[in-house]
């Protein structure tokens, strides 16, 4: 069986891809698992620790050959509003419900769900459907990883926060 070990990030390979994967953004948020690519290639994602494959980044198969991950498209909603301090409002409702979120500079992209929706409607949001491929930001505790729009930051200690009445909890970092 071929096994990936490295992922070289996307800009940094230049041969041409023997295969590619096309994959929606849970499926490319791994450490071990087993894939088959699109034209076949079948091998064990085996990384030292998960991280979120990104669109364009290379698989190293045991063999030297590459194959190419692209992101799928996903059913989302695009979110923007009129005003900047509504776009803030509807960003702390969306984090504190700690919902994957891809953050662009007039809008929040996140998983089509009418119940969200509706809410962030009811707030003074439009909601747009549209098809693309997912990439949320990774956030402060998630360690691991990449994002080729953000830097993240991590100091490897973990951190409680307060929600609304009284709800609290911890993030702990596996190191």
């Amino acid at each position: 069986m071929l096994t990936v070990h490295e992922v070289i990030p996307y800009g940094h390979w230049s041969e041409p891809a023997d295969d590619h994967i096309t994959l929606d953004h849970d499926a490319r948020h791994r450490r071990r698992w087993y894939y088959t690519a699109d034209h076949g290639t079948a091998f064990l994602l085996d990384l030292p620790r998960a991280m979120v494959l990104g669109h364009g980044d290379a698989l190293q198969l045991s063999d030297g050959r590459l194959v190419e991950v692209l992101a799928a498209p996903e059913a989302l909603v695009e979110v923007t509003a009129d005003s900047t301090a509504t776009m803030v409002r509807l960003a702390w409702h969306i984090g504190n419900r700690h919902l994957p979120a891809e953050l662009h500079p007039h809008a929040i992209r996140l998983r089509d769900d009418h119940v969200i929706n509706a809410m962030l409607e009811g707030l003074g949001a439009t909601v747009t459907k549209i098809k693309a491929p997912f990439t949320p930001e990774g956030g402060a505790y998630s360690g691991g990883g990449h994002h080729h729009h953000s830097h993240e930051y991590d100091d490897g200690h973990g951190h409680g926060h307060t929600h609304d009445h009284g709800h609290h909890h911890h993030h702990d970092h596996a190191g």
